[in-house]
């Protein structure tokens, strides 16, 4: 009698894993530039001319719907986290557009010779319990097998137009506010050399698998000025992306920023991601670091997988944006800097 074959783990099916798979800033940017110069239509209010985190397209005089995708390779191995988290993730960026989710599509790839049907089926019972969480259906979608495991969402959303938040309409003497702390691509990297403790391992779970309801309460806030959610580009990616479409600069005090519990141990422990190292390479020219190590700069750069909320709001509406964090659930939400005159982004 022969032993039965068995399922591999997740992770050791792909080369990355979650949005650690995300092309490098300045390789996407190179990639991009023959497609901005085509022309589009007036009511495409937000395309690939900015870096912003889903497309929007006006419906009427007071609506507009929110279209994005996000979808990637296994960052843990149970497949049912996997499929939360990846759905998690896609759904975020209706949520930073200031947009209420309506439905979603499955975009799935699966090596079906490699993983049981049982496998893939939990993969997507968990997509679909994190959009029921959302309070929306997945609807459809298409699958293809794939040489490695790939699983997300196309996410479509509905915003009011007079509450829909921009990723470069921040204003000189704002105040940036982050959801979430950092620290999973570093987690991420620990699991896949088997170093991550369960309770590390819940705590990174619940941090990805917590959709980011806050955000259409937040974009009807009067005070808040510009929203984005921090994923594979890290703090110091997305928070550029804002300060330099914003044309201020965004000036982050490091010692503010929350990180999860382990993530200064386990990245000493060397726990780092490649892409934390990409993610240099592409934008570190703009970036810079007042008194911050290396091992600061590889948790700046860190790929938040389903990160936070990055809000630029008015210094008035600080305590109001914390406490509609806090009505969602998310007390580690703190304010981390601020946007001033100049260019790039800073760390001190």
């Amino acid at each position: 009698m022969t032993d039965p074959v068995k399922t591999p783990r997740l992770t050791s099916l792909s080369h990355g894993g979650g949005c650690g798979c995300k092309i490098a800033p300045g390789v996407l940017s190179d990639l991009l530039k023959g497609t901005k110069a085509l022309p589009v239509p007036p009511e495409l209010l937000v395309g690939i001319g900015s870096a912003d985190d889903a497309a929007v397209y006006k419906i009427s005089e007071t609506q507009a719907i929110v279209a994005t995708t996000d979808f990637f390779m296994p960052i843990v191995d149970d497949p049912e986290d996997f499929g939360r988290i990846a759905a998690t993730n896609a759904i975020s960026d209706v949520y930073a557009m200031g947009g209420r989710p309506l439905f979603a599509l499955a975009v799935v790839g699966m090596p079906v010779n490699a993983l049981p049907g049982e496998t893939i089926g939990k993969i997507l019972e968990g997509g679909a319990k994190a959009a029921a969480e959302a309070g929306i259906p997945v609807a459809g979608g298409h699958t293809i097998d794939s040489v490695e495991p790939i699983y997300g969402l196309v996410a479509i959303g509905l915003v009011d137009l007079a509450q829909m938040k921009q990723n470069d309409q921040a204003q000189e003497g704002d105040v940036l506010i982050l959801g979430k702390p950092l620290g999973v691509g570093i987690y991420s990297a620990a699991f896949k050399k088997e170093l991550l403790s369960d309770d590390q391992y819940a705590e990174m779970i619940a941090t990805m698998t917590r959709l980011n309801t806050p955000g259409p309460d937040l974009a009807a806030l009067s005070g808040v000025h510009a929203m984005t959610d921090v994923t594979g580009f890290g703090l110091a990616g997305h928070g550029l992306e804002m300060a330099r479409g914003s044309g201020v600069q965004a000036q982050i005090d490091w010692a503010r920023v929350p990180l999860l519990s382990s993530a200064r141990d386990l990245a000493d422990a060397g726990n780092i991601t490649g892409a934390s190292g990409r993610n240099w390479a592409s934008y570190g020219a703009q970036v810079t670091l007042d008194g911050l190590s290396d091992l600061d700069r590889a948790l700046v750069c860190d790929p938040q997988t389903s990160g936070g909320l990055l809000v630029s709001c008015a210094p008035e509406a600080v305590e109001e944006v914390l406490a509609t964090f806090r009505q969602h659930g998310f007390d580690a939400a703190a304010p981390v800097g601020r946007m001033a005159a100049g260019q790039g982004i800073r760390f001190a």
